[in-house]
């Protein structure tokens, strides 16, 4: 029996390492492994942070005029699209819907709602610059909250959305494009690893 008097199950047979996927080259010092036990935040928060290093991962080493190429067709989908994407979520979800800040959209308007993808003519070195300061101020938010129940107004229904919701919609979000990354990366460099 362990300390929470539960009956600790028998360890599970090794899997040899080489049948693992391959992890991305440079990875350990990049990426923290989301933690196997912890509370709520701790883990909500650093499966986040792992999407987050992932993510950033999957654009690293890549020159920056690759960077906005649609390697992927039909999809009108680049790496740089990606970076402006994530930017504007953690911008919307977490300074605007959560928080209750009223900064600028992120590339966005009512008459252009597709200029994350569509409009690649910035630098995408000061597009990853915006996505990390984005990041950065999101960290901060959560951080600040007293608690996974505390709440902003979520804009499409103006109904009160949690940090836990807030948290796992992004989790799912990065989830997705991390998927996305995946391809536009391989058929970039050929570079794969998860």
């Amino acid at each position: 029996m362990n300390e929470s008097g539960v009956q600790a199950a028998a360890r599970p047979a090794a899997v040899p390492r080489g049948n693992y996927a391959p992890t991305w080259p440079g990875d350990g010092a990049a990426r923290r492994s989301p933690p196997l036990v912890g509370d709520e935040r701790e883990i909500l928060t650093g499966y986040l942070e792992w999407h987050r290093a992932t993510f950033e991962l999957k654009c690293s080493g890549v020159p920056a005029e690759r960077l906005s190429e649609r390697t992927v067709p039909p999809s009108g989908m680049s790496l740089h699209g990606l970076i402006r994407h994530l930017a504007a979520v953690e911008r919307w979800w977490f300074h605007i819907q959560f928080a209750g800040e009223r900064p600028p959209m992120l590339h966005y308007s009512d008459d252009d709602p597709d200029q994350d993808f569509g409009d690649l003519s910035g630098d995408p070195a000061e597009a990853l610059a915006v996505w990390r300061e984005q990041c950065e101020h999101s960290r901060r938010i959560v951080a600040a909250a007293p608690s996974m129940d505390a709440t902003g107004i979520h804009a499409a229904s103006g109904d009160p959305v949690s940090l836990r919701r807030v948290l796992v919609h992004l989790i799912a979000e990065y989830a997705r494009h991390n998927g996305h990354a995946d391809l536009l990366r391989e058929r970039t460099d050929g570079a794969t690893g998860h």
